[in-house]
C-alpha cells in the first residue's frame, strides 16, 4: 500500500500500480472485501452508530428540561417524590413524542436518499461495472468521462484530452488539463497534473486511473476535517433564528419577572423556582425544531410519490417560496429526444456525405452519451467497413465541436461537427453541391441565411466539415483549422405536448418561467413563441458578455429568453435574479449547469443527469418534467404554511400567557397553576401540533410564493396575544369574585381553559377563513378531540388529585365553557380584522 506521506505523484503509474497491489484489470471481489475492512467506506464522515440513542437523547439538549429534571430530582431529596416522579414523566413523554416523530422522518429520508446514489464506472474482475462512490477503495481502476464527478484521490493511468474543474479544492475555476507524466516531489496541489482529486470534476476527455486514497486520508478529506462546512443559511432559518431569539429573550425576563416577585411574596423557593421554569417551558415553541424536521420529511415522502427526490431538506421550503424557475430547453421544454429530420448542403439538398460523415463521427465519438449523437446513429446505417478511428478531440464547451480523425485506406481525414458558428471558425474553404471546393468567405451570407431559415423553424442545426491529413495518428486542437464546410445536420426535437399548459400554471403559481439555453437566438426565439412565454425578446451570450452585473441585475427580470449561454453566465443569470430579492430555481442536467445549480436557492437536476450535476442539486427529479415541478412547488407551499401555522398558534397562546402569568404573580394569593400542570398543559397541547405536518391547506396560501415576514409576525403575536391574556385576566375575575372557588378548583379551573383554548386556537389559527370552513387533517381533528377527552378524564378520574385537581361542578364547567366559547368568537372577529388589514 502507498505510505501516508509518499510523493506518490512524482513516481511512475505502474510503480503506483506495483505498490497498491492491483493491475490495470481493476481488484478481485475478495481483495475489495478486505481493503473495505482495512480502509473503511469511500466517506469524509464515517457513518455514525446508535442515531437512534443519541436522537432521543438529543431531546433534552434544551438547557431548562435539564434544570427542570435536576430539579425534579431535587424534589425527591426533600421528600417531594410524587411532585417530582410526575414532572419526570411528563417530560419524557414529551420528549419520547419528538423522537419518534423525527427518527422516523430521519429513517424515511435515508430511503429516498438512496434512489440517486452517486455511481462511478470501475473495472473489476476484469469487468467494467458501475458501483456506488463510498464503495471505492485503494488500488480500484475507475473509468472518467466527461461530467463525472471524482470520487477520490487517484493516479492517472490513460488520458485524452482530460480537463478537470479543480475549483473546490485550488479555488482556480478555469480548468486544469491532466495526463499521465509524473510531477515533482515538491510540486503543490495545482501542479500535480497526473493526479485526479476527490471532489473536482471532469469537464472534458477520458481518462483511466488507479486510487491512491479515500476518505479522510484525501486532500479534500484533510482539509473538511480542519473547517466545518455548513450551507448558506436560507431567508426562512435566518427569519426563524431572529424569531427564536426574540421569543426566548422575552421568555427568560418574564420568568425572571415571575421568579422574582413569588419570592418577595414569600412563596416555597422550590416550587417558586420549579413554576418559573415549567413557564418557560410552556411558552417558547419547544417543539418548533421537531416540527420543522416532521414537515420537511413528510414534505420529501409526498414528493417521492410525485418521483422527486430531495436530497437537502430545506430546499423544500425554498421550493415553496420559488418565484423564478430557469431552466434549459431540452428535455424540459422539448421532448429531449431528437430526430434526424435531413442532411443537407448549404443550397439545402439532401447529400449523402454530410450524412456518411455525420454518421462515422457520432459512431466513433466516445465520450459521454448524449441525444444528437444517438439520433444520428439510429437514423441511418451507414457502411463504415474499412474505417478505422485513429484519434479524437473531445467535444467542449468552449470549441464546441466534436473532432475524430479516420483512416481508409490511404486516406485519412479528420472530421468535425458541432454548433454551426463553431465549425465555421475552424473552415476556410466550403464544398458546394458540385463537389468543387469553393473560399467559404465568398458562400458566408448564404450559409448564415439558410442556417437562420432552419432556426426560426424549430430545428436544432449542426455543422459537418472535414479536412484532408497527412500520414498522422494523433491531433490536438491546433489541427482544427482550414477546414471545409460540408453542410448541416438538421434534427428535430418536438416541443413537449401541453408544456405550454404547464408554463401557464407556473404563472398563475406566481412563478415566472425563464429559459436559459445554449442553442442560438432563432431556436430559443421559436421555442418561446410555442411554448407562450410572456417576453419573447432574446437576451443572448455575446450580449451578456458585454454587460455589468448592474445592467445583467435589469436585463435579467425583464427577459425570459437567454439563448447561446455559456456555463459561467448561467450562474450570473441566477446570481443576478437572486441580487433582486427573488427565490431563483435552476433545472439543469448537464456539465455546463453544476454552477449555477450551486448558486440557485432551489438547484433542481434528474437521475440521469451527469454526476456533476446531480451531486450539486438539492432535488433530484426521477423524470425530467415540468408538470413534476408544479407539484414540488405546491408541495413546498404546503410545507412551508404549515411550519408558519404552528408558529402562529405557539404565538397567539404564548405571549398572551406570558403577560397573565406576570400579572396573576403580582394579585394572587397562589400560584395560579401548579408547576406539574403547567408541564402537563404543554403536553396535552403538543400531541396535536406534531399532526400539523398533515393538515390541509387553504387554497389561497397556494396561489402565490411566500416568504418569512418576521414583522407579520410580531404583529401577530402583539395582537392575538393580547387577545388570549385579556381572556385569561377575564377568567381570573370569574374564578375568584364570581365563582369565588377554592385554590384547588382555581388551578383546576385554569389548567380546563388553559388546555381548552390551546386546542381551540389550533383549529382557529390554522385557517384565513371561519374555522369550521375549512376542513383540517383526519389526523389533526382526531388528536384534538382526543385530548379534549384526555382533559376531562384527567379532572374527574379519582387519582387527578395526584396532580392536583379536584372534580369541577357542572356550573362551573358550563361558566368556563362560555367562556371557551366567547374566547373562539372574539378570535374569529379579531382574526378576520386582522387579516383584512395586515398581508401575510
Amino acid at each position: 500500500m502507498i505510505e501516508k506521506n509518499l510523493a506518490y505523484w512524482s513516481i511512475s503509474s505502474q510503480e503506483t500500480l506495483k505498490m497498491l497491489e492491483t493491475t490495470d484489470l481493476g481488484l478481485t471481489d475478495q481483495e475489495v472485501e478486505d481493503r473495505i475492512d482495512k480502509f473503511g467506506t469511500n466517506n469524509l464522515k464515517p457513518k455514525k452508530k446508535k442515531v437512534k440513542v443519541r436522537l432521543f437523547f438529543s431531546q433534552f439538549k434544551n438547557p431548562i428540561i435539564i434544570i427542570l429534571l435536576i430539579t425534579a430530582i431535587l424534589s425527591f431529596v426533600l421528600q417531594d417524590a410524587i411532585d417530582g416522579l410526575i414532572i419526570i414523566i411528563i417530560l419524557f413523554i414529551s420528549s419520547f413524542l419528538g423522537f419518534w416523530q423525527e427518527a422516523n422522518a430521519t429513517i424515511a429520508i435515508e430511503k429516498l436518499l438512496l434512489i440517486v446514489n452517486i455511481k462511478i464506472k470501475v473495472l473489476r474482475n476484469g469487468i467494467e461495472q458501475e458501483i456506488n462512490v463510498e464503495d471505492i477503495v485503494p488500488g480500484d481502476i475507475i473509468l472518467f468521462s466527461a461530467g463525472d464527478i471524482i470520487p477520490a484521490d487517484s493516479i492517472l493511468l490513460e488520458s485524452k484530452n482530460l480537463f478537470v474543474n479543480e475549483a473546490t479544492l485550488t479555488g482556480e475555476t478555469f480548468p486544469v488539463e491532466k495526463n499521465i507524466e509524473s510531477t515533482s516531489v515538491n510540486d503543490p496541489l495545482g501542479k500535480r497534473t497526473n493526479v485526479l482529486f476527490m471532489g473536482t470534476s471532469v469537464i472534458s476527455g477520458k481518462a483511466k486511473a488507479v486510487v491512491v486514497h479515500t476518505g479522510k486520508e484525501t486532500e479534500f478529506g484533510k482539509i473538511s476535517e480542519k473547517l466545518e462546512h455548513k450551507a448558506p443559511q436560507t431567508e426562512f432559518e435566518h427569519g426563524l433564528k431572529r424569531f427564536g431569539y426574540l421569543l426566548s429573550n422575552l421568555t427568560l425576563l418574564f420568568v425572571i419577572f415571575i421568579f422574582a416577585i413569588n419570592i418577595f411574596l414569600a412563596r416555597p423557593f422550590l416550587e417558586s423556582f420549579t413554576f418559573a421554569l415549567a413557564l418557560a417551558i410552556g411558552l417558547t415553541p419547544q417543539l418548533l425544531p421537531v416540527i420543522i424536521s416532521i414537515n420537511l420529511s413528510r414534505g420529501a415522502k409526498k414528493l417521492a410519490d410525485h418521483k422527486v427526490i430531495v436530497k437537502k431538506l430545506n430546499s423544500i421550503e425554498n421550493f415553496g417560496s420559488m418565484n423564478v424557475l430557469c431552466s434549459d430547453k431540452t428535455g424540459t421544454i422539448t421532448q429531449g429526444i431528437m430526430e434526424l429530420y435531413s442532411a443537407v448542403d448549404i443550397n439545402g439538398k439532401e447529400n449523402e456525405k454530410v450524412l456518411t460523415f455525420a454518421y462515422i463521427n457520432s459512431f466513433y465519438e466516445s465520450g459521454y452519451a448524449n441525444p444528437i449523437d444517438q439520433a444520428i446513429r439510429e437514423s441511418n446505417k451507414v457502411k463504415i467497413e474499412g474505417y478505422q478511428k485513429l484519434d479524437e478531440l473531445p467535444f467542449d464547451f468552449i470549441r464546441k465541436r466534436l473532432s475524430v480523425l479516420i483512416q481508409k485506406e490511404n486516406d485519412i481525414v479528420l472530421i468535425s461537427k458541432g454548433a454551426v458558428p463553431n465549425i465555421l471558425k475552424a473552415c476556410t474553404f466550403v464544398e458546394l453541391s458540385n463537389n468543387e471546393i469553393a473560399p467559404l468567405s465568398t458562400n458566408t451570407n448564404q450559409i448564415q441565411n439558410y442556417f437562420k431559415e432552419l432556426s426560426d423553424k424549430g430545428f436544432r442545426i449542426l455543422g459537418v466539415s472535414y479536412k484532408k491529413m497527412d500520414s498522422q495518428i494523433h491531433i490536438t486542437n491546433d489541427n482544427e483549422t482550414d477546414m471545409t464546410f460540408l453542410g448541416f445536420i438538421v434534427l428535430h426535437d418536438p416541443i413537449k405536448p401541453g408544456i405550454s399548459r404547464t408554463i401557464q400554471e407556473l404563472y398563475r403559481l406566481g412563478v415566472n418561467f425563464k429559459m436559459i439555453t445554449g442553442d442560438n437566438k432563432f431556436i430559443a426565439s421559436y421555442a418561446g413563441q410555442q411554448i407562450g412565454l410572456k417576453n419573447t425578446k432574446v437576451v443572448t451570450g455575446s450580449m451578456i458578455r458585454e454587460m455589468s452585473d448592474e445592467a445583467l441585475t435589469k436585463y435579467a427580470n425583464e427577459t425570459d429568453i437567454f439563448a447561446e449561454v455559456e456555463p459561467n453566465q448561467k450562474e450570473r443569470i441566477i446570481l443576478s435574479l437572486k441580487k433582486s430579492g427573488n427565490i431563483v430555481g435552476y433545472l439543469g442536467d448537464g456539465i455546463n449547469d453544476s454552477t449555477a445549480l450551486h448558486a440557485a436557492d432551489v438547484g433542481i437536476s434528474v437521475d440521469n443527469a451527469v454526476d456533476v450535476a446531480k451531486e450539486a442539486a438539492a432535488i433530484v427529479l426521477l423524470e425530467k418534467d415540468l408538470n413534476i415541478l408544479i407539484e414540488g412547488v405546491k408541495e413546498g407551499r404546503k410545507t412551508f404554511a404549515n411550519t408558519i401555522k404552528y408558529i402562529f398558534i405557539t404565538t397567539s397562546a404564548n405571549f398572551g400567557n406570558m403577560f397573565s402569568m406576570a400579572g396573576a404573580s403580582l394579585f394572587l394569593p397562589i400560584l395560579p397553576m401548579l408547576p406539574k400542570q403547567i408541564l402537563l398543559t404543554n403536553l396535552l397541547s403538543d400531541i396535536p401540533a406534531i399532526a400539523i405536518s398533515t393538515d390541509n391547506v387553504d387554497q389561497s396560501l397556494m396561489e402565490r410564493p411566500r416568504q418569512w415576514n418576521i414583522k407579520f409576525i410580531y404583529q401577530f403575536m402583539i395582537v392575538f396575544g393580547i387577545v388570549s391574556s385579556v381572556f385569561d385576566y377575564l377568567t381570573f375575575i370569574i374564578l375568584l369574585y364570581v365563582l369565588k372557588v377554592t385554590p384547588e378548583v382555581f388551578q383546576t379551573s385554569w389548567f380546563f381553559v388553559s388546555v381548552a383554548t390551546e386546542l381551540i386556537i389550533l383549529l382557529i389559527m390554522r385557517t384565513h377563513k371561519v374555522f369550521f370552513k375549512s376542513k383540517p387533517s383526519k389526523y389533526l381533528l382526531i388528536n384534538t378531540l382526543i385530548m379534549f377527552g384526555i382533559l376531562f378524564a384527567l379532572i374527574y378520574i379519582p387519582f387527578g388529585n395526584i396532580l392536583g385537581f379536584t372534580p369541577l361542578s357542572v356550573v362551573q364547567i358550563f361558566v368556563l365553557s362560555v367562556i371557551v366559547i366567547f374566547y373562539v368568537l372574539i378570535n374569529e372577529i379579531t382574526k378576520w380584522l386582522f387579516y383584512k388589514k395586515v398581508q401575510f
